[in-house]
């Protein structure tokens, strides 16, 4: 395989906030010329995707205002300084849709946008639902809709782009090869 490894030169953040930072570098390409790449640095994210017993998706709804429109997700959250994603996924579970699982799988893990983030998504099959009477309050900012569906209206909302996002429509062609079985 051919090296195509960048050297970075200098580095600069130029941002650094609440979610993620961005950074500057300079960089050496594998020819010997130099460019600059803009990274955003994320701590990471867990996505969880939950199936109820009688096999119906548990969907959050929710705005997004980098794309100015709702959309309808699997529960995600990032990951607090020090947590281990399973940890994370347990929380945001319990936090976005009132629910806990007896169950907790880990699927696989995926680089969101490489071209210029480093955010890695660790996915998670979670399944024996229970209501948690209780539950934890999610964020203070932000306001969540409760969604059960099955896998054809999942794959509906896809086609319409109500479910717009990479991690849910890969969590969906899953949970059908899964629900198949």
């Amino acid at each position: 395989m051919k090296n195509y490894e960048e050297k970075t030169l200098s580095s600069e953040t130029i941002y650094e906030g609440k979610i993620i930072s961005l950074r500057v570098e300079d960089v050496e390409l594998p020819d010997g010329n130099h460019a600059k790449r803009e990274l955003v640095k994320h701590p990471g994210a867990v996505a969880i995707l939950p199936i109820t017993a009688d096999g119906k998706l548990v969907l959050v709804e929710q705005y997004r205002k980098a794309l100015d429109r709702t959309l309808v997700e699997i529960p995600a959250g990032k990951i607090d300084h020090g947590e281990e994603p399973k940890i994370t996924a347990i929380r945001e579970l319990e936090e976005e849709t009132g629910y806990g699982a007896k169950e907790f799988t880990y699927i696989q893990s995926f680089a969101t946008s490489p071209g210029f983030a480093d955010e890695i998504i660790h996915l998670y099959l979670a399944r024996e639902l229970y209501e948690i009477e209780e539950p934890a309050l999610g964020d203070e900012d932000e306001f969540i809709g409760l969604l059960e569906v099955t896998i054809e209206e999942a794959e509906a909302m896809v086609k319409n782009e109500q479910i717009f996002d990479a991690k849910t429509a890969f969590a969906i062609i899953y949970a059908k090869n899964l629900l198949q079985k």
